[in-house]
């Protein structure tokens, strides 16, 4: 970020307004918010607490998500560093490989990809990113040429695995912000769900599916990925004693459609999606299939990133709740997901404006200390960043702490008394 700059994705939005001849009042009603929200957004004076909000702000001034947000950053830490590395060889696989037209290359025995990739997920659960990418690029690669060459048991098994690899590598591109690869990857994974003819699988590839294509602004189709899956996942038996996949998917996208809700404001729907996903969670209890952590545990975090994202509010309030109930976030075993659970609670603490801005820095701080290249890399904890520093009455260490780990320098005209 340069030092003038009060706020990144603000002064993004005023060059792009300026260069694109848009006035205040007609960005902003086209953004569908105020014009002295957007003057105070452009400003630094407010900050970018919605992911929605910037769908909208980069709709309305005719540009990308990422022109906005400025991602992928330069990198600031060796753990960012090692997994932007995987990136070319994630990308290289997927742009040269498809389900019908694979390489002439030699690859290694099916049980050994499945286990690699087992155990990269794995790693990715474990927010050790860089170890889960190490080999991704040949794993994509090869598990390709198994699905399309091999006989048909090992043709099913490596498309089971060829998903849960894009699982991976939707992972890998989201967190490091190249959001059109994270489309690329998760599509991919679903495509490969459903030539091998795992529903379940191909539910929680939706999931993926929706929350890449909302990342860069294609709000409506995100919607619609979304409902066609939980359409066909509902005519599925439900849970039964030996198995809950079908379950877990049909509650996660439960989830998922919550999301897609709460960035509109829908507040009717938001309630419906999420008691259907209590109500699955409380059939299934903790479970983890393919390491996505449906259960009542990761139902409460998820709560708290959708009303995070509620247009119509409602974070503090969802932070107060989840305080009170003080779920045990272990029971996950993700540092991954817990971190994000975090970076959940500290977005909604901050929502309250200023007097919960302790809590809020507690959180993230956390977060950041379980998963950083999780949240280093995130437009919206960037931003959560410099909201606390500016409303901060006094120097904090555990702020000058995030702004280094961050790579993120104090504004030169910003005073901050002692």
């Amino acid at each position: 970020m340069d030092a003038e700059d009060p706020s990144a994705i603000g002064a993004r939005a005023r060059r792009i307004r300026t260069r694109r001849g848009l006035s205040l009042d007609v960005a902003a009603g086209l953004a569908g918010i105020s014009k002295p929200y957007l003057s105070a957004l452009e400003r630094g004076k407010r900050g970018f607490n919605r992911r929605g909000l910037i769908e909208d702000l980069a709709n309305a001034l005719g540009c990308s998500v990422v022109d906005l947000t400025g991602q992928p950053y330069l990198v600031v830490d060796r753990q960012s560093a090692d997994t932007a590395a995987t990136i070319p060889g994630v990308s290289a696989a997927l742009h040269d490989t498809t389900l019908d037209d694979i390489p002439d290359m030699p690859v290694r025995p099916l049980p050994e990809l499945i286990s690699a990739t087992s155990q990269a997920n794995a790693y990715a659960d474990d927010a050790r990113y860089a170890l889960a990418g190490r080999d991704m690029g040949a794993l994509l690669a090869e598990l390709h040429v198994h699905a399309v060459t091999g006989e048909s048991a090992d043709r099913q098994a490596a498309l089971v695995a060829l998903a849960e690899a894009c699982m991976v590598a939707y992972c890998l591109a989201y967190r490091m912000g190249h959001a059109d690869l994270a489309v690329i990857a998760a599509r991919r994974g679903f495509d490969a769900a459903l030539r091998a003819e795992r529903p379940a699988l191909a539910g929680m590839l939706a999931m993926s599916r929706t929350v890449a294509l909302m990342r860069v602004g294609a709000r409506r189709q995100a919607a619609t990925v979304c409902a066609s899956a939980l359409g066909e996942i509902t005519t599925l038996p439900g849970p039964t004693p030996n198995d809950t996949t079908a379950a877990q998917a049909c509650g996660i996208l439960h989830l998922t459609s919550a999301l897609v809700a709460a960035r509109d404001g829908r507040d009717a729907d938001i309630t419906t999606h999420l008691a259907e996903a209590r109500s699955l969670a409380a059939h299934t209890g903790e479970r983890n299939y393919l390491r996505y952590h449906f259960g009542p545990t990761n139902v409460a975090g998820w709560e708290l990133s959708i009303a995070a994202e509620n247009e119509n509010g409602g974070g503090p309030d969802a932070a107060e709740r989840f305080a009170a109930t003080a779920p045990d976030l272990s029971v996950l075993g993700s540092k991954c997901r817990e971190g994000y659970v975090r970076f959940a609670l500290a977005r909604c603490w901050a929502q309250a404006e200023g007097p919960r801005d302790g809590e809020a820095l507690r959180a993230l701080d956390t977060a950041d200390r379980l998963a950083p290249v999780v949240v280093r890399n995130d437009p919206i904890a960037r931003d959560l960043v410099l909201t606390l520093d500016r409303r901060a009455r006094r120097r904090v260490w555990e702020l000058d702490s995030l702004r280094n780990r961050f790579g993120i320098g104090r504004p030169v005209s910003q005073n901050v008394t002692t």
